[in-house]
């Protein structure tokens, strides 16, 4: 069956959406703004060169307390937790026993060690099952928090910073990754906040982690700044896109490694072969066999891919060889509004994952040539000071 507008979840500014004039759409068991009435087109665009507003607060927010928070941590992902300074932030992804990514996350060291947590951002598609996964695995070390009461919002684009600071002075101190605790003066009140100096979109940008009972104010404060827009789910998705960023559900899943999703840099060498703490996380045989390019270990890699015709190329589209024998598909593929042509994303064997390989898309029966190319299809402009 599927959901009825009453079984879908509603985050906190539904009704600042609608009033806005968006549409809205189910997404991941929630109502979610997918468009505003300037269109993705617009939207896109004006987060490229301008700062656009996200409500994304279907994600999952949960803190990780106790002194043995980082380590406990540590034995469900690939990443180096231990050593992650405090006010940094780190991409993580958390693995099932074959190595199969569950979810992707970002995850903030805000001093667990003197009595802070690490605070932990998930899918809002995953959050109910990542949390029952964390606590299963190592509520017997550290607290393991849920945090319902708190929104998110994304303030992303190269003029973020300045509408920001307007109303946060201090954050342009920042740089990509790192985060704190600041207070956001709307002129009406003053509202406490954690963000971060990062986002899902290859721009500039922050996410900002608000009590829900205050999320309509900061969110009108940011909207009255000269240069944000609101933006919907549907910008959301060719942004990252064009930054190569992958979707989970999409672009990977519990069938996934790291490794074949082109997610390795992700493992720090203290978590390699040789590394201080080798291993240790679920999986750790099969990723370091295919880090260390075991021969048959790998039998796909994620790949970009341009069309070399303008015919947009959709996900679930069959990609196959010269030879016409199927290979796969497109995980996610659209006309990027940046740079005007066609772009997905898929898996490939190795054979055929170096950049200039030649693949067919096959759209509407009609094979449509496509470059393996690098990523991202539009540089990243991330501040890193």
């Amino acid at each position: 069956m599927s959901a009825t507008p009453d079984d879908l979840l509603k985050v906190p500014l539904n009704d600042l959406h609608i009033a806005l004039g968006a549409r809205m759409v189910p997404f991941a068991g929630y109502s979610m703004p997918v468009q505003y009435p300037e269109g993705l087109m617009a939207e896109h665009k004006h987060t490229r060169t301008a700062a656009g507003l996200f409500d994304v607060s279907h994600m999952g927010q949960l803190r990780l307390v106790g002194p043995d928070a980082a380590a406990a941590f540590e034995s469900l992902i690939p990443v180096d937790v231990i050593d992650l300074a405090v006010g940094k932030q780190r991409y993580g992804l958390l693995l099932n026993e074959t190595g199969g990514i569950i979810d992707d996350l970002m995850f903030v060291n805000r001093d667990y060690a003197n009595g802070g947590d690490l605070f932990v951002i998930v899918n809002g598609a995953c959050k109910v099952g990542d949390i029952a996964h964390i606590q299963a695995k190592i509520g017997s070390r550290c607290q393991v928090i849920p945090m319902p009461e708190r929104a998110l919002l994304a303030l992303q684009g190269p003029q973020a910073v300045t509408a920001l600071s307007r109303l946060a002075p201090g954050v342009e101190q920042l740089v990509f990754m790192t985060g704190g605790n600041f207070t956001i003066n709307t002129g009406a009140r003053s509202i406490d906040v954690f963000l971060t100096r990062s986002g899902y979109t290859g721009e500039d940008g922050f996410e900002i982690s608000v009590s829900a009972d205050h999320a309509l104010a900061l969110a009108q404060a940011l909207l009255a700044q000269p240069e944000v827009k609101p933006i919907g789910l549907g910008a959301r998705n060719s942004l990252r896109l064009e930054a190569g960023l992958p979707l989970y559900g999409n672009d990977i899943d519990n069938t996934t490694t790291p490794v074949e999703a082109g997610l390795q840099w992700a493992i720090q060498k203290v978590r390699r072969a040789g590394g201080a703490r080798e291993g240790g996380f679920p999986g750790a045989g099969r990723i370091l066999a295919q880090l260390a390019g075991e021969p048959g270990s790998i039998t796909r890699k994620r790949v970009g891919l341009k069309a070399l015709e303008r015919i947009p190329v959709r996900e679930h589209v069959e990609l196959q060889s010269p030879a016409g024998e199927r290979l796969g598909e497109v995980t996610s593929g659209l006309l990027g509004p940046t740079i005007d042509q066609p772009v997905a994303m898929g898996y490939v064997p190795p054979a055929l994952a170096a950049l200039g390989s030649l693949v067919n898309a096959l759209v509407r029966g009609k094979p449509v040539p496509m470059e393996v190319v690098a990523m991202p299809f539009v540089p990243t402009n991330y501040f890193r000071g």
